[in-house]
């Protein structure tokens, strides 16, 4: 039991420090987020921080599986059920959007850099409503869905348990409420993806400075 707090504390870190690179480099540097890129959504050159912004993106998933998983392993008897859900839907969340990058690292941007754009433009991260593009934003709404689940282990009444179940449920109702509003306004996926993206990467920096306090309370 140790072991996994110990574990899911360097979890919660690991975390919060890869969406705030994931992010970061997401917002201030990549092409795959400055929604510049016209049809046929294929970049003229590429750059080294348009294969590095996948880097982190991809590690974030498992590592957010991990976490999970310790907060199952120290989640009492009765709340199990909560926390096995969640790590059910992390796992698809982490195989969505691992495969959905890791295509994009490995097929997408070498497809560029030697000229075979025919047929890429669904396949591009930079088509407003492509295929890797709506794959990413359902990893994302699992990744909600798994939050949401884990909103019934944080029950306690200490004020850090209340702040983490509640950031877990904004979290799960932004994501929804936004998927609903932006579907029914008829807007391409992609205005979902944006908007889902930046409520998770805050959510989960928020949630890995949290978790570590969290485990380390445990630790003590």
């Amino acid at each position: 039991m140790i072991s996994a707090i110990r574990l899911g504390f360097c979890a919660a870190i690991l975390t919060a420090a890869l969406t705030a690179v994931f992010f970061g480099v997401g917002i201030f540097g990549s092409s795959a987020f400055n929604g510049s890129i016209p049809y046929p959504y294929v970049l003229s050159t590429i750059r080294p921080i348009d294969y590095a912004v996948w880097i982190p993106a991809i590690l974030l998933a498992p590592t957010l599986v991990v976490l999970i998983a310790c907060i199952h392993i120290q989640s009492p008897t009765d709340k199990k059920i909560f926390s096995q859900i969640a790590l059910s839907f992390s796992l698809i969340f982490a195989s969505i959007v691992t495969a959905d990058y890791f295509i994009q690292l490995t097929v997408v941007l070498p497809s560029i850099l030697s000229k075979e754009t025919e047929g890429l433009s669904l396949f591009s991260m930079y088509n407003p409503h492509g295929i890797l593009v709506s794959l990413e934003s359902l990893g994302y709404l699992f990744m909600n869905s798994a939050l949401l689940a884990l909103a019934g282990v944080f029950v306690g009444k200490n004020k850090l348990e209340r702040a983490i179940r509640w950031i877990f449920l904004i979290a799960f109702t932004l994501a929804v409420g936004s998927f609903g509003a932006i579907t029914l306004a008829g807007y391409p996926i992609v205005f979902f993806e944006v908007t889902i993206l930046t409520i998770n990467m805050i959510v989960l920096i928020a949630l890995g400075v949290l978790l570590s306090l969290f485990f380390r309370r445990i630790l003590e």
